[in-house]
């Protein structure tokens, strides 16, 4: 879900996150929010494609249940997308990834076959495969379908 990106010379965050279509603070949220923007530094940055995906800026009174709730998803895999526990605090300004209507996301586990995964979510494996660059069924890998 997420790759590399080495600073060169002359770039600037806001650059960067325009470059790979992010909000700045996404960038920050990830690599941290003090660093040096330094020729050859590298920056975590997300590899999800935003036609699958939007970011959800957390709001006072704001809970993972709520937000999963609100975008009809479960909360452990709204945390799982996100890299966090059910339980870690979330705070104001902090920004999730959340699917966007008609997604239907599921993340491997051990033992899933190709068919199975594509049988659970009511998809052809074809239809997989034209969704997802690589499907390596290695636990935790997510996948995801658009519900036509």
């Amino acid at each position: 879900m997420y790759d590399t990106y080495v600073v060169q010379d002359n770039d600037t965050l806001d650059g960067i996150a325009n470059k790979f279509n992010i909000p700045v603070d996404i960038l920050r949220q990830l690599n941290g929010y003090n660093f040096n923007l330094v020729p050859g530094l590298k920056l975590i940055v997300p590899k999800i494609n935003n036609k699958y995906f939007s970011y959800y800026i957390i709001k006072k009174g704001d809970t993972l249940y709520k937000i999963a709730s609100d975008n009809n998803l479960n909360p452990t895999l709204l945390a799982l997308l996100n890299g966090i526990n059910e339980t870690d605090y979330i705070y104001p300004n902090q920004i999730l990834l959340v699917p966007k209507a008609g997604m239907v996301l599921y993340f491997t586990e051990v033992g899933d076959t190709l068919s199975g995964v594509a049988q659970g979510l009511k998809a052809s494996i074809n239809d997989l495969l034209a969704e997802n660059d690589n499907i390596y069924l290695q636990p935790e890998q997510l996948i995801v379908y658009k519900n036509k």
